[in-house]
């Protein structure tokens, strides 16, 4: 008989939030579905058996919310899906369990390297891997043109900015002294973004998207299969001593296969990939239960995604 558990997903009306839920309804191991934001005007609470709302992991009030739940509820496992309370989690020390309960992250060592884009590219560069050339914007001294401005926290393209010049520059070192400058690499067809999962054990997968970008998100990706990209991959899951899943963004240039962005989480692919038989979040819950990781076929190339929308009404 199969034990089943009842799981706790936060920032369940985002997008990685919503995946992980409509992924946990097919996983044989999930008894109920609770999920929990800030608000409640998205289609998440339509996919959990209760949602509840909870205050901003700022709050003082935020660990209590999450407690009283975990315990009224009688949660088992917790999953946490926003980048704000990965981010919180993090910086509170709080690494693999919560209340006592397993809490689905990836390890302390990738959260700190993801999280910091700087320290992202200082690691590829002592680790040997090929890495674009990053500053602190206010401490930079010679840049080539074109460069990249974003912040050095954070996920996605809405805070990146291509620079053409020293006019830009300008501006930008003003606006944002806090933000990081990065060697621009060139060729917009050439971006990866890839799944990667390593259990306590050493089992080391991963999926590799050929992708375009959507209003900042992966809209159309289709499967591709690079010797040099996978091995790029399983070093780095390595010398971050993964133990999870994360989200590894890269583009290929003269150079190699160059990384620019370690996302220390499940991606908005997370139900792509799962839908394709690469189940890093199942595999993840198997881990975190020490039980055996469920058996894996690599994906064939040419299998495609495209990002679509779903309506709810109440």
């Amino acid at each position: 008989m199969i034990n089943k558990y009842n799981f706790l997903v936060t920032g369940c009306g985002g997008d990685i939030g919503q995946s992980v839920c409509k992924i946990l309804t097919k996983i044989k191991l999930v008894c109920g579905i609770y999920g929990c934001d800030i608000h409640e005007n998205h289609p998440g609470k339509f996919l959990c058996n209760e949602f509840h709302l909870v205050p901003r992991c700022s709050s003082e009030q935020y660990i209590n919310s999450l407690k009283k739940i975990v315990e009224e509820k009688s949660i088992d496992i917790i999953i946490a899906t926003s980048e704000p309370e990965l981010r919180f989690f993090f910086k509170k020390g709080i690494n693999k369990t919560l209340f006592n309960r397993p809490l689905i992250m990836a390890n302390k060592k990738s959260l700190e390297i993801g999280f910091d884009k700087l320290k992202t590219a200082h690691f590829l560069k002592a680790s040997g891997f090929p890495y674009p050339e990053t500053e602190i914007i206010s401490e930079v001294k010679n840049i080539n043109y074109p460069s990249i401005i974003k912040s050095r926290e954070g996920a996605g393209s809405k805070q990146v900015v291509l620079i053409q010049d020293s006019f830009d520059f300008d501006y930008y070192k003003i606006k944002y002294p806090e933000f990081i400058i990065q060697e621009y690499l060139a060729n917009d067809n050439n971006e990866y973004t890839c799944g990667l999962f390593k259990s306590k054990k050493g089992n080391c997968r991963s999926i590799i998207f050929k992708r375009k970008l959507t209003g900042g998100f992966s809209g159309f990706g289709i499967v591709e299969q690079n010797e040099k990209i996978s091995l790029l991959l399983n070093q780095i899951a390595q010398n971050l001593e993964l133990e999870g899943a994360i989200n590894v963004q890269l583009r290929l240039t003269t150079k190699g296969p160059v990384v620019f962005e370690i996302n220390p989480r499940f991606s908005s692919t997370v139900l792509f990939r799962d839908l394709m038989g690469f189940n890093d979040l199942l595999w993840s819950i198997e881990d975190h239960l020490n039980l055996e990781i469920s058996d894996y076929t690599p994906v064939n190339n040419g299998h495609k995604f495209y990002k679509g929308y779903q309506e709810y009404v109440e």
